[in-house]
């Protein structure tokens, strides 16, 4: 279980296997001498001002750095540096350029996405995933889009706009945001069965919030910006999402989760 939760809770785990990126060879090599290198010197060190027999210096060279290598030096170097040791090389992508994930509210009528689309393709920008949300005043769209690398934020806000689009937020994005919900979903479903206590950072991810620790904080949001989610442990975990109204159905599955977390919990006791 806390290999599992090791695997799903990595911060360079992707997203759909739950697995980190292979270390690259120079990096791993790297690593083992930063992890060997200080206790071999310190133990050589050691045995030449203490002047012990041969053999007794060989033997406490060989069994004391092994022991301490692999069983305590290593396994901490390697936790220490999993983020360096684990990021993924990134390389230009041709063809592809920038992604970019857009929030709009649009009338909900034939033909609103469409003028989307319209704005979007005269930008050369290409619509690569869509999310619809009911909401009281129209329907809530996210979408993920590539664009060129010369657009901004501003060009595709003021597309947006002029096709219609009101309450727009656009910021950059990765290609996992291209998982489709529901294989994130399962993916955090399954981070919160390992270790429930997840629950909190895995609706914050799920949803694009940021949990509130300081009650205060709230002070000025919008209702539609605050979400409150039962917690197994405290009562409530409040989230919020400034200028991003939370849509029934994300408060839905924020409250799903909650609710696996408080039945992993019960079956863990």
């Amino acid at each position: 279980m806390d290999s599992l939760r090791t695997t799903l809770t990595g911060g360079t785990a992707c997203e759909v296997c739950g697995r980190l990126p292979h270390p690259r060879r120079l990096r791993l090599t790297l690593a083992k001498l930063v992890a060997v290198a200080p206790v071999e010197l310190a133990l050589h060190a050691v045995v030449l001002a203490a002047h012990p027999p041969y053999l007794m210096s060989v033997a406490v060279l060989a069994s004391v750095t092994t022991a301490l290598v692999i069983w305590v030096v290593e396994p901490s170097t390697m936790r220490l540096l999993r983020s360096w040791l684990h990021a993924p090389t990134v390389r230009p992508r041709q063809g592809i350029g920038t992604l970019w994930r857009i929030r709009v509210t649009l009338d909900d009528r034939a033909g609103s996405l469409e003028s989307v689309t319209r704005r979007l393709a005269v930008l050369d920008a290409n619509i690569l995933g869509l999310h619809v949300h009911p909401v009281d005043d129209g329907v809530r769209d996210e979408l993920v889009v590539s664009a060129p690398e010369e657009l901004t934020a501003g060009d595709l806000e003021a597309a947006v706009a002029a096709a219609g689009g009101r309450e727009t937020h656009v910021w950059p994005t990765t290609a996992l945001a291209l998982v489709d919900g529901q294989t994130k979903a399962l993916s955090l479903s399954a981070r919160v069965v390992a270790d429930p206590a997840e629950l909190p950072h895995a609706v914050a991810e799920l949803l694009g919030a940021r949990l509130v620790t300081d009650r205060a904080a709230l002070a000025g949001q919008l209702p539609g910006d605050v979400l409150k989610v039962p917690s197994p442990w405290t009562g409530l975990f409040v989230f919020t999402r400034p200028g991003e109204p939370f849509t029934p159905a994300e408060s839905a599955r924020a409250h799903r989760l909650a609710e696996l977390a408080e039945a992993a919990q019960t079956i863990s006791r």
